[in-house]
């Protein structure tokens, strides 16, 4: 071993061996740990250490190599110090693992008596694996404009699992979405970006090891740099590289759901697999007057200091990785207040916050916030700066509750339509700032949201007590699934009208894989331990309601084709481009302004767009919605008198021409009505 170089961290191949370094402020000892084919063990001190940067180069060694790190420093918990050389541990910026994790006694740092736990857990922990730059960058991406973008959130495992043209060897895996006729059905609907759930190497959270379940969902990272073994086969950071560029090839872009704000380790009694054994105090937020406590803004156990620069720089290394070797096109940051919060509360100017923000390697990328976490403050929408957009979750609640009848939703479903202008149209921030969004991983589907009253959990294992207990859901008198033509007919009714609010929508939809073809979770709106059928679509009902899937595709496709429908700002009123005006307006059934106080229980109302660019050259997009149960005239705004108009959708029934300006509505339904051309 010789004098390395701290300026790189990880492990990094170099002309005549590979250059390690790691950071840890408290370690008196570092060892590098290289494994053989046997497994067998040798140890490398690191001898040189500039700024807790411990670092060292190694002649000889190759891409391939398998490795670990042992950190020999204090062990007193109750200070937060838990280095632990019977561990070893992996490397933050490991770019490969070649193995899962492990539950075993050995993995814990501690004994059950609370003294230091002197087994050693090599055996159990995966090795990190040495991996060179690619010299060939992954196929070109499309970068698609925000205007015209549509999310299409997949669980990477669940979408391939069980679709029959995809091989045996490659489902579950990135090959399996390389599948031509998996990218087919995505490209078919008009979609333009797939967000995957998490890729990042994560462990099965310990209660449901022993329950014998396994973590579906996958937000639980322990490798900001590693994929998942378990997506990728002997080699997954080539498999991800390879799926990448199959979809860009397909003219689709890929987003990555990413997990900065916690770790795996869990709270103070879980394992000692990298950062925790690393160096506790900098990767983690404690309680400033006791550091044995983490600090709990994630309800997972603990959360990592984004305050540190280290982190920040982790982060943000991480980031470029999967940017530039990967071929990513953009990020959603789950529990994304985390990353912008001080020990004093949020802030959207926070350091790491700007870093993503001005990063000129990041600066083409899409950036998504979840903009809530269980913290103090930790709802935060419409709060992130530009160019951030966010999930908005109002958009989801407002639809839901319209739409199964609640009474005075009609004024706030009018703002989620305008793109939530209320709560984004600051700072320069345009439309598609708001991502919206029916359904997600997160809670029910689709299927079932117009299915089920309450939540059915029970396979989890925690006595049906986790997961949403308010969903704004209906069942139509019967809970789960029916023979009854009526219940079905009402329930395919509300599931085209969400979809027709979402996709007819200012801001940027979300759609959820599999609500397309009516997928089913029997009732469990948490699924995050069913790695099974419970979560995996079936791909055998694709075709089961042939014209929902059809409608479906129209309405992204009507969309795409409208640009009023997708506007790069907000329009309050007119608002003259210098090329035309565009106009904006809400509509009672008689085609009157809608008043304030009409609002308050209004059923059918209609919001207007109109853009001239001269008094015979004009476009426009009117949608109607019809909550009531019978149908409804609704007029048509006086400026379109004369106009050439057709009903180009209508989510169930036919709309009709009752004269110039009145079109008729059948109940339960909206309708998109256009100029011909």
């Amino acid at each position: 071993m010789q004098r390395g170089h701290p300026g790189q961290l990880g492990a990094t191949p170099v002309e005549g061996g590979v250059n390690f370094a790691v950071y840890s402020s408290v370690a008196e000892r570092v060892e590098l740990c290289l494994f053989d084919e046997q497994d067998k063990e040798s140890r490398h001190e690191l001898t040189h250490c500039d700024a807790g940067v411990w670092h060292g180069f190694l002649p000889g060694c190759q891409p391939g190599q398998r490795y670990g790190f042992r950190v020999h420093g204090p062990y007193d918990p109750d200070a937060g110090l838990t280095c632990n050389p019977a561990k070893l541990l992996i490397d933050p910026y490991a770019r490969q693992l070649d193995a899962e994790f492990t539950w075993h006694p050995s993995i814990f740092g501690y004994t059950q008596r609370g003294g230091a736990n002197s087994r050693n857990s090599a055996r159990w922990v995966p090795k990190c694996v040495v991996v060179d730059d690619f010299a060939d960058p992954v196929n070109p991406s499309p970068r698609i404009p925000w205007e015209e973008t549509i999310f299409y959130e997949a669980n990477v495992r669940g979408y391939t699992m069980r679709h029959p043209a995809v091989a045996e060897i490659d489902r579950g895996r990135f090959s399996g979405l390389r599948c031509r006729e998996v990218l087919e059905h995505i490209k078919s609907l008009g979609i333009t970006s797939i967000e995957l759930m998490p890729v990042h190497a994560w462990i099965d959270e310990h209660h449901l090891a022993k329950q014998g379940l396994r973590n579906y969902w996958g937000y639980a990272s322990m490798a900001f740099f590693a994929p998942m073994p378990r997506l990728g086969g002997d080699n997954p950071v080539q498999e991800f590289r390879d799926m990448v560029s199959a979809i860009h090839d397909t003219g689709l872009e890929v987003i990555l759901d990413v997990v900065y704000n916690h770790t795996g380790e869990g709270d103070g009694r879980g394992p000692t697999l990298g950062f925790r054994g690393l160096d506790n105090l900098t990767y983690y937020r404690t309680e400033p007057d006791n550091p044995a406590n983490y600090i709990n803004d994630t309800g997972t156990g603990n959360t990592l200091n984004v305050d540190h620069t280290r982190v920040r720089q982790l982060v943000i290394e991480s980031l470029r990785y999967w940017t530039t070797q990967m071929g990513v096109d953009g990020f959603r940051f789950d529990l994304a207040p985390v990353l912008g919060r001080h020990s004093d509360g949020f802030s959207r100017q926070h350091p790491l916050l700007c870093s993503i923000s001005d990063d000129l390697v990041l600066k083409n990328t899409k950036l998504i916030a979840e903009p809530w976490d269980p913290g103090p403050g930790g709802y935060q929408l419409g709060q992130f700066p530009p160019p951030w957009a966010e999930w908005n979750d109002r958009f989801r609640d407002t639809a839901r509750r319209f739409w199964r009848g609640d009474h005075d939703v009609a004024g706030e479903l009018a703002k989620r339509l305008h793109g939530s202008a209320d709560l984004f149209d600051v700072h320069g921030r345009a439309p598609h700032s708001s991502v919206n969004f029916i359904t997600a991983h997160d809670g029910f589907t689709l299927s079932d949201l117009v299915s089920f009253k309450h939540r059915h959990n029970e396979a989890n294992g925690e006595n049906n007590r986790d997961g949403h207990a308010h969903n704004y859901s209906v069942n139509y008198g019967v809970e789960g699934g029916t023979d009854l033509d009526e219940v079905i007919s009402l329930r395919r009714k509300h599931r085209l009208n969400l979809m027709a609010t979402l996709l007819f929508a200012q801001g940027t939809p979300l759609l959820l894989a599999g609500d397309e073809m009516g997928h089913s979770q029997s009732g469990n709106n948490n699924a995050y331990a069913q790695d099974n059928e419970i979560a995996w679509l079936d791909w055998s009902t694709l075709f089961d309601d042939a014209d929902f899937l059809e409608r479906v595709k129209q309405m992204i496709a009507l969309r795409r084709s409208l640009p009023l429908l997708r506007q790069q700002r907000y329009v309050h009123g007119q608002v003259d481009t210098g090329l035309s005006v565009i106009d904006i307006q809400w509509l009672d059934r008689n085609g009157l302004p809608m008043s304030e106080h009409a609002w308050s229980d209004a059923s059918v109302f209609a919001v207007s767009y109109v853009e001239a660019a001269s008094a015979e050259d004009r476009r426009f997009a009117v949608i109607v919605v019809n909550r009531d149960g019978k149908a409804a005239r609704v007029a048509l705004p006086e400026a379109l008198h004369g106009c050439d108009w057709r009903v180009a959708f209508v989510t169930h029934g036919d709309a009709v021409a009752i004269n110039d300006r009145v079109v008729g509505i059948p109940a339960r339904s909206i309708a998109l009505v256009t100029d011909r051309r």
